[in-house]
C-alpha cells in the first residue's frame, strides 16, 4: 500500500497517518522526520540539508527528493509507505512521479482530507506544543490534567506563534493557493480521493479506509 495524505494544516494528517500505518503495517513518512533523520545520520544529503537549514533557507526540492529516494529504497518501505506532508507543489509532485517510475513503484491513492477553514482555525488555536520534546497536544482532544505541563516529559507547553488565529488564516490562504494545482494534478491521474475530515478521529479513519477500498 502506497499512500499520500493531503490536507491543510490542522486537518489531522499526522494522527490519521499513524492509524493507517498500524492498519496496513507500513511506515508513516513525514518530511520533517525524514529531514531530522537524514541530518542526524550525517548522510551526504543530510549534511547538505543541515547547511541550508542552518542558513535559514528552505531545503530545495532536489535535496528532498534525494532524501525521499533513500527512504523509499530502505527496508522499512518494502511493504509500502504513507507520505505525510509531501508533495506540496506541482514541481514536487512531478519529481515524485518521476522518482516512483524510476523505482518501479505506483501510488495506490492520494487521500485529500477536506475540512472548513474555521474548523481548522479552532483546532490549531487549541493546540499546545512542548518546548522540551516537541510533542503536540490538543486542548479539545487530549484532556490535559495540567495545560502548562507536558504529560510525557514534564516540559512547558505553549501556543506557537503560527497557531494564532490570524496567522492560521494566512497559512490556510497560502496552502489553498499553492496546493490547488497539486490536487488537480492527482485528480487527472484518477488517484485523488476526497474525504470529509470533520468528525471524530475514529469516524475520519473509517472514511479514509473506505475511500482506499482495501481492508
Amino acid at each position: 500500500m502506497r499512500l499520500i495524505l493531503f490536507g491543510p494544516p490542522g486537518v489531522g494528517k499526522g494522527t490519521q497517518a499513524k492509524l493507517l500505518a498500524v492498519t496496513y503495517t507500513i511506515p508513516q513518512i513525514s518530511t520533517g522526520d525524514m529531514l531530522r533523520e537524514a541530518v542526524g545520520a550525517g548522510t551526504a544529503l543530510g549534511r547538505k540539508a543541515a547547511e541550508v537549514m542552518n542558513a535559514g533557507q528552505l531545503v530545495s526540492d532536489d535535496i528532498m527528493i534525494g532524501i525521499i529516494r533513500d527512504v523509499l529504497q530502505s527496508p522499512k518501505c518494502v511493504k509500502g509507505f504513507i507520505l505525510d506532508g509531501f508533495p506540496r507543489t506541482v514541481p514536487q509532485a512531478e519529481a515524485l512521479t518521476k522518482l516512483l517510475d524510476e523505482l518501479h513503484l505506483a501510488l495506490d491513492s492520494v487521500i485529500n482530507m477536506e475540512i472548513d477553514q474555521e474548523s481548522v482555525v479552532r483546532r490549531l488555536s487549541n493546540r499546545l506544543t512542548c518546548k522540551s520534546c516537541g510533542t503536540i497536544y490538543s486542548l479539545e482532544i487530549d484532556k490535559l490534567a495540567d495545560p502548562a505541563r507536558c504529560p510525557k516529559c514534564g516540559g512547558t507547553l505553549y501556543h506557537r506563534d503560527d497557531d494564532q488565529p490570524d496567522t492560521i488564516r494566512k497559512r490556510l490562504a497560502v496552502y489553498t493557493q499553492s496546493t490547488a494545482p497539486v490536487k488537480e494534478y492527482y485528480g487527472t491521474r484518477k488517484l485523488l480521493k476526497k474525504v470529509d475530515a470533520s468528525g471524530s478521529v475514529e469516524d475520519v479513519n473509517r472514511k479514509i479506509v473506505a475511500a482506499i477500498g482495501r481492508p
